[in-house]
């Protein structure tokens, strides 16, 4: 692979700093946004550049002979999401277009909504039962449009996101507490109810690898990444007390709590409206995935708990 040129929007987030670590390793020169420079985080080999992806403008100049842009960005502890996702998306279609950059976007399984069937596949009908939801399907949407217009898309379709960094997933906001000795797990699930797990790390390699393969995508291309199904959503919480090593106590998800407090924290609410994900199993086949790569990266559940369990502090030896 000749040298080639990213731009990440988000990467100091979750996903966003996994993917940027993952294309420096791969070989990749790695260009990110970011609104105050003074405040980016020590990652080597990245090339900061200040700026903000609300402002078409400044995207556009930070996507000038770019190969792909990582749209990664997301609106932090979900503020004011829904009146900053569209047009962010937005301004990185217009800087694709005028730089000729495909556009990789982590998805989610938002956009498919509560009445969808158990497994998932990329062409299940979106019929979203969420704001965030509805909002996913549009970003989609304008996607797709854009892709018939000469840019070039891919989109990884994720379960909830996990790993050693802090971020907006369950993991670190509502099952454990990141710096401290996990004594108490809370399990947002319904008994018996699978879950959908994707482990940041994985994820990442999974995007790099299919965005290396340039020559084989088509204009728009989706994937399903089926990361750790969680059967029986027990699984997570088993690897969980497994890694901490001493007893640990696992209770339900305060979701009367969540609803009482809900109009007046932005958090809880947004918690709230994604139960549905933990009252029925929802998994994602990645059969394509499989097809096109000839495998799925993954990191067996209790090593990739472990880990994440240190990275967030919650284990010290």
């Amino acid at each position: 692979m000749k040298n080639k040129v990213a731009l990440v929007l988000g990467a100091t987030g979750g996903i966003g700093g996994e993917v940027t670590r993952k294309l420096i390793e791969s070989g990749w020169q790695v260009k990110a946004l970011i609104r105050h420079k003074d405040s980016s985080p020590q990652i080597p080999g990245i090339t900061w550049l200040q700026g903000d992806a609300m402002n078409s403008a400044d995207v556009i100049r930070a996507a000038e002979h770019t190969d792909l842009i990582v749209h990664a960005v997301n609106p932090p502890g979900y503020k004011n999401w829904g009146d900053l996702v569209l047009p962010m998306i937005d301004n990185t279609i217009l800087a694709a277009k005028k730089s000729g950059a495909r556009i990789l976007l982590p998805g989610t399984i938002y956009n498919y909504g509560a009445h969808a069937p158990a497994l998932l596949s990329e062409d299940t009908p979106q019929e979203p039962t969420t704001r965030k939801g509805r909002i996913r399907k549009q970003l989609e949407e304008k996607l797709y449009h854009a892709s018939t217009d000469g840019v070039r898309v891919l989109i990884v379709r994720c379960g909830d996101f996990y790993g050693p960094r802090p971020g907006n997933n369950w993991f670190s906001q509502g099952m454990i507490t990141p710096g401290r000795t996990v004594k108490i797990i809370t399990n947002p699930a319904r008994k018996g109810v699978g879950h959908a797990w994707a482990y940041l790390p994985d994820v990442a390699t999974t995007m790099v690898l299919l965005a290396e393969q340039e020559e084989r995508l088509g204009s728009y291309e989706t994937f399903h990444f089926g990361g750790n199904w969680d059967f029986d959503g027990k699984q997570m919480t088993a690897a969980i007390s497994h890694a901490v090593g001493t007893p640990t106590k696992v209770r339900s998800a305060p979701w009367m709590l969540f609803a009482t407090l809900s109009p007046f924290v932005v958090l809880f609410r947004e918690l709230l409206e994604m139960r549905y994900l933990w009252q029925r199993p929802y998994q994602l086949d990645n059969r394509r995935l499989i097809e096109f790569l000839g495998h799925e990266p993954g990191t067996p559940l209790p090593q990739a708990v472990e880990t994440t369990l240190r990275g967030l502090g919650c284990i010290r030896s």
